[in-house]
């Protein structure tokens, strides 16, 4: 007995509200409609099956514009009607809606997924659509001459495409389509493309927990300016270098190495879908940092592909063209490879990734010694020992006996967890006190 699956749907008779299923069946890969089978497999035949032999085909053509196969067939004594639909190119809509086969399920595309499909249909991908309203004397000259610097470094394009005009610049990067920009030179080199394309940006915020966040920032501008933007702030506020010493040597040590670090903001930006309105989000905590954005993977790809070794096939060809030619990218799909090897080098925890529906979730775990340095323990491969550490802090107390916790852990570019852990030993050592008021006290060194 023949079951149902991803090309095969049973009907026990016909309505016309089967004609989602044929338009499902038109938009995905195709497959059979057989009216007069139940559920379970059985035939239990249909009824009037000449007229609907003659009366289907026609249907079908006038309602979904599709030429359908309808056979008529003979089982266990039962007629049944076989209607075979062909996969097409084009899009087929069904009374000014779009379906399609998922699994053995029928779905309805809508929003941003239904977007996809019809460019998916046409050939074309979000990046490559025309602007209208933009023209290239709105474009950032500073994003331009920057794009032209990197490039000169790269390598990647000759000196004569440099030097050429921005009109002849941005159609040698296939940024143009007649008269018009595409939406990839927007996001590229408008100061502000979340003017016209809505969700353009990035959001960055420390959480102290899942639900409770310390402060944030939004960077703006054309994706290069975004990118470097967020790597610096990334690293000067919202994340804290660990000091070490080795010998007299003193070393600067982040969470998250800079490599893999610039090559997950890289993907997020070059890679996302941004037919979706909503920014990059980069959640920094005391011990990870995550990287949100929405993403499409390839038709047949799987969090797997992903994660193995892959060919390039970028969801925004045009954007990751441009970034290829200025260096900042490379154009094998190494882009995860390179993470993990970058975190590899550093002896830094490698990163989870995980892909929920489109939304793409990259996790940089903080290692153990990371943590226990900013915690002011004592790390096992010669890091500052607790004496140094609270040496310093008697200094800079008698130094500055008004000093908070707060101005103590900049100086000593720690936490203020492990400012208050030194701060608690050494008056468990009676070696200072605090007097008078929290705030409003000071600090007296007694030995």
């Amino acid at each position: 007995m023949s079951k149902e699956n991803q090309a095969v749907e049973f009907k026990e008779s016909w309505r016309d509200d089967y004609l989602r299923w044929v338009c499902g069946f038109a938009n995905s890969h195709g497959g059979t409609l057989i009216i007069g089978k139940n559920d379970r497999g059985e035939a239990v035949g249909v009824a009037e099956s000449a007229k609907l032999m003659e009366e289907l085909p026609n249907k079908i053509r006038d309602l979904l514009g599709i030429i359908v196969e309808v056979n008529l067939l003979a089982e266990e004594g039962a007629e049944l009607l076989e209607v075979n639909v062909p996969a097409y190119t084009n899009p087929i809509s069904y009374r000014g809606h779009y379906y399609i086969r998922s699994g053995s399920t029928l779905q309805e595309i809508k929003g941003a997924a239904l977007d996809r499909f019809l460019l998916q249909k046409q050939g074309r991908t979000w990046d490559s659509v025309p602007l209208p309203g933009v023209a290239i004397n709105d474009l950032s000259l500073v994003s331009l001459k920057k794009f032209r610097e990197l490039a000169t470094v790269s390598g990647r394009l000759s000196d004569a495409d440099l030097s050429a005009a921005d009109p002849e610049l941005l159609e040698k990067l296939k940024l143009t389509e007649g008269s018009y920009l595409k939406r990839s030179a927007v996001l590229l080199f408008h100061e502000d493309p979340d003017r016209f394309i809505t969700g353009a940006f990035i959001k960055i915020g420390f959480f102290v927990s899942e639900s409770e966040l310390a402060y944030h920032d939004e960077i703006h501008g054309s994706l290069f300016s975004q990118a470097h933007t967020v790597i610096d702030l990334l690293r000067t506020k919202y994340m804290k270098a660990a000091i070490i010493y080795e010998g007299l040597q003193r070393i600067e040590r982040f969470p998250v190495p800079y490599e893999a670090l610039r090559e997950a903001i890289l993907n997020a930006l070059v890679h996302r879908d941004y037919s979706v309105p909503a920014p990059i989000q980069i959640r920094v905590y005391e011990n990870k940092l995550k990287i949100w954005n929405p993403a499409v993977l390839p038709e047949g790809w799987s969090l797997k592909t992903l994660l193995g070794a892959h060919a390039s096939h970028p969801y925004n060809p045009d954007v990751a063209n441009a970034f290829f030619r200025s260096g900042e990218i490379e154009s094998w799909g190494r882009g995860i490879e390179r993470i993990f090897s970058a975190c590899r080098s550093s002896d830094s925890p490698p990163p989870s990734i995980q892909l929920e529906g489109h939304d793409l979730w990259v996790e940089f775990p903080f290692s153990d010694n990371y943590l226990d340095t900013m915690r002011g323990k004592v790390s096992s491969k010669g890091s500052a020992t607790q004496e140094t550490t609270q040496e310093k802090i008697v200094l800079l107390l008698r130094e500055k006996p008004s000093i908070t916790r707060r101005q103590l852990a900049q100086e000593l570019a720690l936490s203020e967890d492990g400012i208050k852990y030194h701060l608690r030993k050494l008056k468990e050592q009676n070696r200072i006190r605090h007097v008078g008021a929290t705030k409003k006290g000071y600090w007296e060194v007694l030995k």
